[in-house]
C-alpha cells in the first residue's frame, strides 16, 4: 500500500467528499482536496501548478480553495482563489492553517482536512452566499497524484 492509500481510509475519504459537499451547500464557492507522494520542490508551488491543472481558476467568482498535502514532505498548503483572498482576513489562511496542523500533529488527518475544510467554507458562504442560478462548478471527489 502507497503512502497516499494508507493516508486516508476509504471511510475517511468519503467523510472529506461529505464535508465538502457540506461546506459547499451555502455558498458558490468551491473547494477541493489534492493528495500526492511528494511536491517534489516547494509546496506552495505545486499547489499553485495544481489550482490550475485542476482548473480551479475557472470559477466564475475566483472562489476556489484548493486544499493540497504532500504525505511524504509533511506539507500542506491552503490556495485560495484571488476572489476569496481579496476578502478575508490577512491571518484567515494561517488560523484555518493551524488547526489543520493541530490535528495533522497526532496523527488524525481526515479530521484536520474536515475542519480545514470546513472553516474555510464558513468564509465562502460568508462572502460569496449561494443563490438560485449557482452551479457545481467543480467535482468534490478527492484527487490524487
Amino acid at each position: 500500500m502507497s503512502n497516499i492509500e494508507a493516508f486516508l481510509s476509504t471511510s475517511e475519504e468519503q467523510e472529506i467528499v461529505e464535508a465538502i459537499k457540506t461546506a459547499e451547500l451555502n455558498t458558490s464557492g468551491e473547494i477541493r482536496v489534492h493528495i500526492e507522494k511528494t511536491s517534489n520542490g516547494d509546496a506552495t508551488n505545486r499547489a499553485l501548478e495544481l489550482f490550475h491543472t485542476l482548473k480551479m481558476d475557472n470559477t466564475k467568482l475566483q472562489n476556489g480553495v484548493l486544499i493540497y498535502v504532500a504525505v511524504n514532505d509533511k506539507a500542506f498548503v491552503i490556495y485560495g482563489d484571488k476572489g476569496i483572498n481579496d476578502v478575508v482576513s490577512n491571518d484567515f489562511w494561517d488560523s484555518t492553517k493551524d488547526i489543520m496542523q493541530s490535528h495533522f500533529k497526532v496523527g488524525n488527518f481526515k479530521q484536520g482536512l474536515v475542519d480545514g475544510i470546513l472553516k474555510s467554507g464558513e468564509q465562502l458562504k460568508h462572502y460569496f452566499p449561494y443563490t438560485d442560478s449557482d452551479t457545481n462548478e467543480l467535482p468534490n471527489e478527492i484527487s490524487k497524484g
